[in-house]
């Protein structure tokens, strides 16, 4: 078989999947779009009133039930700033993700607004080169250039630019779809046994934990995230979040698993619950490391608390260790 001829059919697949994950997209912001104004209408224009925060926590319930994980309060209220933003639905760009008009509508100057709008639409960013050069005022920056096409151009050097496939990979359009990303396509087999055997080893553990998620998908400041395990445990009434990190732990990890901390605290902690708490696993064949993240402000009463029925540091680590060590042997025998 030539190259160019599977080239050839490889392209119409290619451009097929596309095709199908673009239309997808139009159609979900489309949807946000008309849900947002659903929404300012029924609460008369604002949402301040008692019945319209209400409104947005019982819509968030019921369609969770029914049409999934994308509908929290916060995407929610994502939707009705939407409308609020670009209540001229004429002016929506098919070629724009949710994603660009969830950075875009934050802008709070509008002339600035329309211009990350229109030059989004005519230099094809990424929503990652839309991301740095609203963090980076490029707006403001290129007013007061004098040099406005080595500024203008610099973007294309600084990140990647648009791959047609980030659409398909967009976590908003396969919840929309009713699709689910592969968890193999976020961690490795080595990670994927780990955590595998982690959530088997606190569920047998038998000190309240009771399963929630896996990869579970949150949102923040427009990046996408995925939290390795989630469980919740009835004895102490909280969320425990767990993250696995194969080789050195960071800063940046603990600060990352802090943030899904504060995300919890804000978005999906329910009356009566207490704070959330992070775990931070690191796994090597050398040594493994475990840190506990508790709630800021948290007192050393209701840390101990805690460590009643939480398994200890050391605990965690051995246990991590001793898998990781009896996954590579047998990785290592099955290679021979």
């Amino acid at each position: 078989m030539e190259e160019s001829f599977y080239q050839t059919i490889s392209n119409i697949l290619q451009h097929a999947r596309n095709s199908v994950y673009r239309t997808a997209n139009t159609e979900m912001v489309n949807a946000y779009w008309n849900i947002g104004k659903a929404i300012v209408h029924e609460q008369g224009g604002t949402d301040k009133a008692e019945y319209g925060q209400k409104l947005i926590g019982e819509l968030s319930a019921r369609m969770t039930s029914e049409f999934g994980k994308g509908f929290t309060v916060t995407n929610l209220r994502d939707m009705r700033q939407f409308y609020l933003t670009f209540q001229n639905k004429e002016t929506l760009h098919s070629e724009l993700t949710w994603s660009h008009y969830r950075m875009i509508m934050r802008v709070e100057n509008p002339a600035a607004r329309q211009f990350y709008l229109e030059e989004t639409v005519k230099s094809q960013w990424s929503t990652r080169q839309l991301k740095r050069q609203i963090s980076t005022f490029f707006y403001e920056r290129l007013l007061s250039s004098k040099n406005k096409a080595v500024v203008a151009g610099e973007i294309q050097k600084l990140e990647p630019p648009k791959d047609p496939r980030d659409i398909i990979r967009d976590p908003y359009v396969l919840e929309f779809i009713g699709l689910h990303p592969d968890d193999d396509f976020f961690e490795s087999d080595l990670e994927q046994a780990l955590i595998s055997h982690l959530q088997k080893f606190l569920l047998e553990l038998g000190r309240g934990f009771s399963f929630v998620a896996r990869q579970k998908h949150i949102v923040f400041d427009g990046r996408h995230f995925y939290i390795d395990l989630v469980f919740y445990n009835y004895i102490l009434k909280c969320f425990v979040l767990i993250d696995l990190k194969i080789g050195d732990l960071t800063h940046q990890d603990l600060g990352q698993m802090q943030m899904y901390v504060h995300y919890y605290e804000r978005e999906l902690m329910n009356e009566g619950d207490n704070p959330p708490i992070g775990i931070v696993l690191c796994a090597d064949k050398s040594d493994s490391l475990v840190k506990y993240t508790l709630p800021e402000n948290e007192t050393q009463v209701f840390a101990s608390k805690y460590k009643l029925y939480l398994p200890s540091e050391k605990e965690l680590s051995e246990e991590l260790h001793r898998e990781y060590q009896a996954i590579s042997d047998a990785k290592d025998e099955k290679s021979k």
